[in-house]
């Protein structure tokens, strides 16, 4: 990736809805060879995809939290993924290192929804041994990409 590619993400990251007019006038080139970049980008896999982001709190999921999972056994990792792909509310599951497996970003309507969440799909069916979750109270920051 150069400058331009750099740029070209970050205006992207930023304003997904641009024309390729205006990607073309900020990058100090012509619309079609703009749009050639990105295609580029995008059939490099650098660019996976575009999407519209939702208020979660206006659209019924106010409830944010991070669960730290410790799996009961190794050998039931692949069907604890397996199952978290497949659940909406999972936003996030990452492989971490120290005391717990996996940290899971989830978004639910209610503490009665995320007990159900935990009791009875990661506990009860999935054989996780152990759950630690941090409810988020508000959010200072929060986007989708690094740039």
């Amino acid at each position: 990736m150069d400058t331009l590619d750099r740029k070209a993400l970050t205006l992207l990251t930023h304003e997904g809805r641009v024309t390729w007019s205006d990607l073309g006038q900020y990058l100090g080139m012509s619309a079609p060879s703009a749009a050639e970049r990105v295609r580029k980008l995008e059939d490099r896999g650098i660019i996976k995809g575009y999407t519209a982001i939702a208020d979660a709190t206006e659209i019924g999921f106010g409830l944010l939290a991070f669960i730290f999972v410790t799996l009961d056994s190794q050998q039931k990792r692949k069907r604890f993924l397996d199952a978290i792909l497949k659940m909406p509310g999972v936003l996030e599951c990452h492989h971490v290192a120290g005391d717990d497996d996996y940290l899971l970003k989830i978004r639910c309507a209610s503490t009665l929804e995320l007990d159900e969440l935990l009791s009875n799909q990661l506990k009860q069916k999935l054989g996780v041994a152990r759950t630690r979750t941090i409810i988020a109270l508000a959010t200072a920051k929060e986007t989708v990409n690094p740039l």
